[in-house]
């Protein structure tokens, strides 16, 4: 049986998911990688134009299984999210928000073949900030071509695995704009955001000459490229795109607390593929890294109800959820650089921190509609920082600053570009919805539906009619009877 590689920062940073290599030339091996790591810590070969094809004797069944078995995972989080999101929005918005999430599965995924895993995971252009445009349309790339090693996975395999990725990063940043925005706008913008957002970043982080890859900056399933980036993405959407009509006036709760934790319960479940996935191959790294995003969540939910129940008085089933998603966030960047004791520190850390950061929108005066600042952002920081930190072997000052310049530049760059590319959107097409959509509903306004039947309960017409479009009954309080939890249901998500 092969051995784990070492659970060293170095070493870690050759397990984050590498470009697929099409050459016979490995990259030089890094400090920290020894003769016993499996293949899929190994650095594979650049990324060229002349593809090397091998037997399929050469293919890695055990690990090929795996990392497609992880994208289908990471692929069911996109309509989990939607699920998720979906039921913290009012009733005359949740088509509009499953929408807003769903949509990304066709936009990035066409744009994937196009450019997108050229620009992500291509040579490096020079200075380690985007790939070139060898591979436009998979061009060169065959169902033989392999990553690199002695043994490999096909490269169609590891580009699915990341395609995965590329369709839930703008997905996430989809529930800072509930209720507000035109669909087809927003449809422009994830075009727009992913093409010269996305696939920088992911270049940066991921691929073996981005720059941050080759500072040494930890990031093993996406803190940094996929929840900061998203999370200051939507702050910067946010802040083009204004507040929702009666916000802070106006009661906007959750229509449906089940649908919220039918999605926690998606995500958590697809998070498996989304964090041990991420090794490349079924080995000791995924195994230590599906343990460390159980226990994280789980410390994290913990962390959130605790922090609720000091504040607010209550253990909320939408806090249950919520913390166990910041708890998935913060693992992410380094649940394979701590042991399992780090992680429960990071997730407890993490459950109580976003808790309290979910309430910065109503001090700050921006709206957040369902907390993407406060969780992916925040979890995101924490879980990044945390593990400079807390990994077993090398952490310290030196790690520390490493990660706080992969997160930080990643904000600057996002938060700027981001707000550049919403400003463009509403000065051409418009961003924002009129007020009479937002006021009788996006879901009417731009899908023409509705998502539920009043008129199978039996009742008359006008009262259908005002069912639609009214806000549901607040949750009682806990112990209770009667009285309505205006602190904690209003302010944790205000949907």
């Amino acid at each position: 049986m092969r051995s784990p590689p070492r659970n060293t920062p170095d070493a870690i940073v050759t397990a984050v998911k590498h470009p697929s290599a099409l050459t016979e030339t490995p990259l030089r091996q890094p400090r920290g990688h020894t003769a016993h790591s499996t293949t899929a810590h190994r650095p594979p070969a650049r990324t060229g134009s002349r593809g090397r094809r091998r037997e399929e004797t050469d293919v890695n069944g055990a690990d090929t299984a795996f990392v497609l078995i992880s994208a289908a995972l990471v692929m069911l989080m996109t309509p989990a999210l939607a699920f998720f999101y979906g039921g913290m929005v009012r009733v005359k918005s949740v088509l509009n928000m499953l929408m807003m999430s769903f949509v990304s599965l066709g936009v990035v995924s066409v744009l994937w073949v196009l450019y997108g895993y050229a620009l992500a995971f291509g040579d490096d252009t020079g200075a380690g900030l985007l790939g070139d445009f060898a591979h436009l349309g998979f061009k060169g790339i065959t169902p033989e071509t392999l990553t690199g090693g002695k043994e490999g996975i096909p490269v169609f395999a590891f580009a699915l695995f990341q395609l995965m990725f590329a369709v839930i990063t703008p997905a996430l940043m989809s529930g800072a704009l509930a209720d507000r925005v035109k669909f087809s706008a927003w449809t422009l913008f994830i075009t727009l955001w992913v093409s010269v957002v996305y696939f920088p970043v992911a270049h940066w982080v991921w691929q073996a000459d981005g720059w941050l890859f080759k500072l040494k900056v930890i990031d093993f399933a996406g803190g940094t490229a996929v929840h900061i980036n998203a999370g200051i993405g939507a702050l910067a959407a946010v802040l083009v795109v204004g507040k929702r009509a009666g916000f802070g006036k106006d009661p906007m709760r959750p229509h449906s607390l089940p649908l919220v934790v039918l999605g926690a319960g998606l995500l958590w479940f697809g998070w498996f593929g989304f964090n041990a996935g991420s090794a490349l191959a079924a080995n000791g790294t995924a195994a230590n890294m599906a343990m460390n995003t159980q226990v994280a969540t789980g410390a994290a939910m913990l962390g959130w109800l605790a922090y609720e129940r000091i504040r607010h008085g209550a253990f909320t089933t939408l806090g249950a959820a919520s913390g166990a998603v910041a708890g998935l966030v913060a693992i992410t960047p380094s649940g394979a650089a701590v042991d399992a004791f780090g992680a429960i520190l990071i997730g407890l850390v993490a459950g109580a921190l976003c808790s309290w950061a979910v309430s910065w929108k109503f001090r700050l005066g921006y709206d957040d509609s369902l907390d993407v600042v406060g969780v992916h952002l925040v979890g995101g920081v924490a879980g990044t920082l945390l593990v400079g930190l807390l990994a077993t072997d090398g952490g310290g000052l030196v790690q520390l600053g490493r990660q706080a310049v992969g997160a930080f530049s990643v904000m600057a760059y996002s938060f700027t570009v981001s707000w550049l590319l919403a400003k463009l959107v509403d000065r051409t097409i418009g961003f924002r919805a009129t007020e009479d959509e937002e006021t009788g509903g996006v879901d009417q306004a731009y899908h023409a539906e509705t998502a539920y039947d009043f008129s199978a309960v039996g009742a008359p017409a006008a009262a259908r009619a005002s069912a639609v479009t009214s806000t549901p009954v607040m949750s009682r309080k806990a112990g209770k009877a009667g009285t309505t939890n205006s602190t904690t249901t209003d302010k944790k998500v205000d949907a």
